[in-house]
């Protein structure tokens, strides 16, 4: 419980600390605690300490965990932050509070019908191939603009723009771009930056970071 809290609470303060040079509100930062996989007996002690938003890789794997935890704990907002398969968009409308990785027309077809069909809205993020990656899901950054304007004609909700820089690689500049791709199409949600950068994401306007290793230390 203690080193749960302690982490969460170095995270947030690194999110404050740069926040103040950058002229942002630590509250318009979201910061998602990624529980991939990590159990129940490692995701209690950061609810305890205080976190309520949560974010998940896979649809099967958050429908064997999240039900009962949500069940205990109904204040929980949960996101899907991992590649999303077609076949998958009803379970993961079903659980997701948000989706940040609405990457293809296909996939946004069967979302408008699983969000219709479900009578319910959930908010994407469109994800951006920012480093041209062929390896790596994300809308290319030519085909953005048709893209954003059939998500918003198919009435699903758009929350704003993810991506995952490449490895190894400085982040800022992708950042950077993201933040303007959003800018110039009207967008202000911006999901970026994980535990190795996140404050540089939030320096540069990330709205929502996705923090795995640095909340639950190593993947098990």
């Amino acid at each position: 419980m203690d080193n749960a809290a302690s982490r969460l609470d170095q995270v947030r303060s690194g999110i404050v600390k740069v926040c103040k040079p950058a002229r942002r509100a630590p509250a318009d930062v979201t910061l998602i605690a990624v529980s991939k996989t990590h159990g129940p007996e490692a995701i209690v002690p950061l609810i305890a300490a205080g976190q309520r938003v949560f974010g998940e890789n896979r649809v099967q794997e958050a429908a064997a965990k999240w039900p009962a935890l949500r069940a205990e704990y109904p204040d929980i907002e949960l996101h899907l932050i991992g590649q999303l398969q077609s076949n998958k968009a009803e379970e993961a409308v079903a659980l997701f509070d948000y989706i940040h990785a609405l990457d293809r027309p296909s996939l946004l077809a069967a979302l408008a019908r699983a969000m219709d069909k479900a009578d319910k809205r959930v908010p994407c993020f469109v994800q951006v191939n920012i480093g041209d990656e062929p390896q790596k899901g994300g809308c290319p950054i030519s085909e953005l603009p048709a893209f954003i304007d059939a998500v918003r004609a198919a009435d699903v909700p758009l929350a704003g723009l993810m991506c995952i820089p490449p490895a190894d690689t400085e982040a800022a500049p992708f950042f950077a771009l993201l933040a303007k791709l959003a800018a110039d199409h009207g967008l202000t949600g911006l999901s970026m930056g994980m535990s190795g950068d996140y404050e540089t994401a939030v320096m540069l306007g990330a709205t929502h970071v996705r923090v795995g290793t640095a909340l639950f230390g190593a993947r098990v």
